[in-house]
């Protein structure tokens, strides 16, 4: 990291490694002792550390016994007993902070299509809401803690997924305008989902319409406490698809709920994840944040980047998929800017090759190799191109 530049360093905390049964009660100090040697080494290099609380590693007791985030009453004060041992223990070098990394794919993928963990897709038309419902109120007690008892003139907020949905081009303009709509509506119901709440109090109007009782509700009190609870706007970024009317007959989910039909332009190349290479798309989301919520502290890009199919050392080190992937889509983000988006950061993911959840060690983002068996880490195209980009501060364009 040195070696490149970097200025800040993102990486995440596992709740299970230090609070192992999910409760401040017990606290596993060989954990907090890990953190504090990577904390300490960080600064010690100029390197500023930005810190997630959660990034999906949920102390298994608190599924078993409690039905995780499903259980509002007890994983709210549980998140903010664990918030707050992390803000004491190492909040005097952390200057910030990432309550939750991207709970879409919790809420969704989690309790809808049961993708990832907990697995559950029992309910897929209500859970999902209950779990974002419950890691929104804990997002925001998180942040009222740090805000009252750690006034360090640090920063938190929270960091959201989301692709950019374009409308499906078509030459009737009817259809064109229904199209629009659903873009705007897959739009609302993925991004808004979060991000309405904490920017403006409640959950988009076309989410209450459509769900109706299943969507949970605010009190007052949780209304105002998360009004304004996040000092930046973290977002995810990777891929766009196009959006039209429509979804299968019969389902009753989520996806039903947002009713747009994802599709491809034959032309766009796909990352080896199986994701749109639309650059394009990034510069539009962007400024749709920025035009909808003109978030305060502006927009941090907490991830973005591509998988590439890299079996081997000598494969890695040329690299020019992902060299063209970053130089088009930070040509774009300059672009937003120019536009008017207030964009204050932005994080390659990833550093270098890592555990892909469900994919395990199949899809590599990372900027440097590594070889699974031995550790080695090389540096590929990517990292000394990166490199000079931080250096220069400005898009290189040969290879």
């Amino acid at each position: 990291m040195k070696n490149m530049g970097l200025k800040y360093y993102r990486f995440s905390i596992s709740w299970s490694r230090i609070l192992p049964n999910g409760f401040a009660s017990h606290v596993n100090e060989k954990g907090i002792g890990f953190y504090n040697k990577l904390i300490d080494t960080l600064v010690k290099n100029d390197i500023g550390p930005m810190v997630t609380l959660y990034h999906w590693d949920l102390p298994l007791s608190l599924q078993i016994q409690y039905d995780g985030w499903l259980n509002k009453d007890i994983i709210v004060p549980a998140f903010a007993e664990y918030a707050r041992l992390c803000f004491s223990r190492f909040g005097d070098r952390v200057k910030y902070w990432i309550t939750i990394n991207e709970p879409w794919c919790i809420a969704i993928l989690g309790y809808g299509t049961g993708e990832h963990a907990p697995g559950r897709r029992q309910n897929p038309d209500v859970e999902p809401y209950l779990a974002a419902h419950s890691m929104l109120l804990a997002h925001a007690n998180a942040v009222s803690i740090y805000r009252k008892e750690f006034n360090n003139n640090g920063k938190i907020g929270i960091t959201l997924n989301s692709d950019w949905c374009e409308p499906l081009p078509s030459n009737d303009p009817r259809q064109y305008a229904l199209n629009k709509e659903a873009a705007e509506r897959s739009m609302l119901f993925n991004l808004g989902l979060f991000a309405d709440p904490i920017y403006k109090g409640d959950y988009p109007e076309v989410m209450r319409e459509t769900c109706g009782d299943r969507l949970p509700k605010f009190t007052s009190d949780e209304r105002d406490l998360l009004l304004n609870s996040s000092d930046f706007f973290g977002i995810n970024h990777y891929s766009s698809n196009y959006g039209s009317p429509g979804h299968g007959e019969g389902d009753t989910s989520f996806f039903a709920d947002v009713n747009v039909t994802m599709s491809s332009d034959p032309t766009w190349q796909k990352t080896d994840m199986g994701w749109n290479v639309v650059p394009f798309g990034f510069r539009k989301l962007l400024q749709w944040v920025h035009n909808r919520y003109n978030p305060m502290g502006g927009i941090i890009v907490t991830e973005n980047g591509c998988a590439v199919n890299e079996p081997s050392k000598e494969l890695a080190t040329k690299d020019e998929f992902r060299i063209n992937y970053f130089r088009t889509y930070l040509a774009q983000l300059h672009e937003a800017i120019q536009n008017g988006a207030e964009v204050n950061g932005y994080f390659a993911w990833s550093l270098m090759d890592n555990f892909e959840w469900a994919f395990g060690y199949s899809k590599r983002f990372g900027l440097h190799w590594v070889d699974y068996k031995t550790l080695e880490r090389v540096p590929k195209g990517s990292a000394h191109w990166f490199s000079e980009v931080i250096k220069s501060n400005r898009i290189i364009t040969k290879n």
